[in-house]
């Protein structure tokens, strides 16, 4: 008799409890790190977060379980962004007034070599396809390439004035550079390294995003408040679309295919259909959003309002429902918000608080869900083999519903949606390239991760 009661009252408690754990964010640790942090990068082989500390010329490495500062790593003068490559796991750290890469071993994390490239470096892109880091140089107006495996500079590729972001094209391999004063974008071939066109902007372009549903590239132009779309095969502009007042940031929402658009003198976020590329809605949103990130996982959009310097007097994040496009919850964090890293593996969101000198960490409360799940019912999950190399199996107690695939940065790259419900199914993983890989698996009563690695 008190087993049957518990099976009764057990779901009832779920159900009561489920509404508070959804909708709930909430600041789950502060991590004290160097001075002025500027960027974030995840590396999901070892589930790490790195922090570039412009004021005080060193990394800091946070476990991405517990919360802690694993060791801080002294490099050059002002590391000012970063970016992680996957194929052979290291860091690369761009020293801005150094002119220099700072090349770190994300297994060891130490410093295996200084890589010289242009005056005062401000950007990242990765190539996936060919493992080369593109680093835009601001005052010498070139690109540097940097080879993944032997960390030589491979070339130098005079861009336009003042590159400022970069973008990789897998589709089409190609990397597309925003020149914030000559008001265009270069697109050079992944291949060869050469300048293929170069695309007028607007004023003062600053940021990208791609859309891999569309094969389209948006570019923010800060002067002109408006956003520059380019197709990804053609490189000519598809439109122009007129956002509100400065756009600084962009994010791409792979479940519902919309690009959202910081307006950093307007407090708003704007929202873009990213099959029609009309706007959708704008968002207020806190005192000058200056960053955004995308949750894959539970398709939240995050947005950091540092507010007026240097008073930073606002310091919060806007959490926004990706498919309702409202305001979920604003969470007070560290002082001046600027960057963001995501972790899927534990649904965290790591927030750089650049006056704070501290890394506020959010907790998505959906894990909380899964593992009440998990223990409730028993719920057993198994993927193998791991790592792999073409295919993987997934045998769960519950038939399955749907099964999604991010990369490492969080990208949905894969979905398999099963007509007819099976408790076991072998997924390919063919065409897409070695790294880390999270498994999403979605059943009638749970939602579960896994890590996959992928070798070739």
């Amino acid at each position: 008799m008190l087993a049957d009661r518990r099976k009764i009252v057990l779901p009832i408690i779920l159900l009561l409890l489920m509404p508070l754990f959804v909708s709930a964010q909430w600041l789950e640790a502060t991590i004290s790190v160097g001075t002025n942090p500027f960027d974030l990068v995840y590396n999901p082989i070892n589930n790490t977060i790195y922090c570039a500390n412009w004021g005080s010329y060193g990394v800091s490495v946070i476990d991405g379980a517990n919360n802690s500062v694993i060791t801080t790593i002294p490099i050059g003068s002002t590391p000012r962004t970063l970016v992680h490559n996957p194929t052979d796991n290291k860091i690369y750290s761009a020293n801005y007034y150094n002119s220099s890469v700072s090349v770190i071993d994300g297994a060891t994390n130490n410093v295996i070599t200084e890589v010289p490239v242009g005056t005062f470096p401000c950007a990242f892109a990765y190539n996936t396809i060919d493992n080369k880091v593109y680093c835009a140089n601001y005052i010498s107006n070139s690109v540097s390439v940097i080879d993944g495996t032997t960390n030589n500079v491979i070339t130098t590729i005079p861009v336009g004035t003042n590159p400022v972001a970069l973008v990789h094209n897998p589709t089409d391999n190609k990397v597309y550079s925003a020149n914030y004063i000559s008001n265009n974008v270069s697109v050079i071939d992944g291949i060869t390294n050469s300048i293929i066109a170069t695309v007028p902007a607007g004023s003062y372009p600053n940021a990208f995003v791609r859309n891999p549903v569309s094969n389209r590239i948006y570019c923010a132009n800060g002067g002109s408040d408006n956003i520059t779309v380019i197709d990804g095969q053609t490189d000519s502009v598809v439109t122009t679309i007129q956002v509100i007042r400065w756009p600084i940031a962009l994010a791409h929402n792979a479940e519902n295919d919309k690009i959202y658009c910081a307006n950093n003198w307007r407090d708003t976020v704007t929202v873009i259909d990213g099959v029609t590329d009309s706007i959708i809605t704008n968002i207020p949103v806190g005192d000058e959003p200056c960053a955004l990130i995308h949750n894959t996982i539970n398709n939240k959009i995050y947005c950091a309002n540092p507010g007026l310097y240097p008073s930073s007097s606002d310091s919060t994040i806007t959490v926004i429902d990706g498919a309702a496009d409202s305001v979920i919850t604003t969470i007070t964090v560290g002082n001046g918000p600027k960057a963001f890293a995501f972790n899927p593996q534990y649904n965290r969101i790591y927030v750089a608080n650049y006056y704070g000198n501290s890394i506020s960490v959010i907790r998505d409360s959906m894990v909380g869900v899964e593992e009440l799940r998990q223990n409730a019912s028993s719920f057993i999950l198994d993927v193998y083999p791991n790592p792999i190399r073409t295919a993987f199996t997934i045998r769960a107690s519950a038939p399955l519903c749907n099964v999604r695939i991010y990369d490492s940065l969080g990208e949905l790259v894969k979905t398999v949606t099963l007509t007819k419900f099976e408790n076991m199914i072998t997924v390919s993983m063919n065409k897409m390239s070695a790294g880390v890989y999270f498994v999403k698996v979605i059943t009638e009563r749970n939602e579960l991760i896994r890590k996959v690695i992928v070798t070739k």
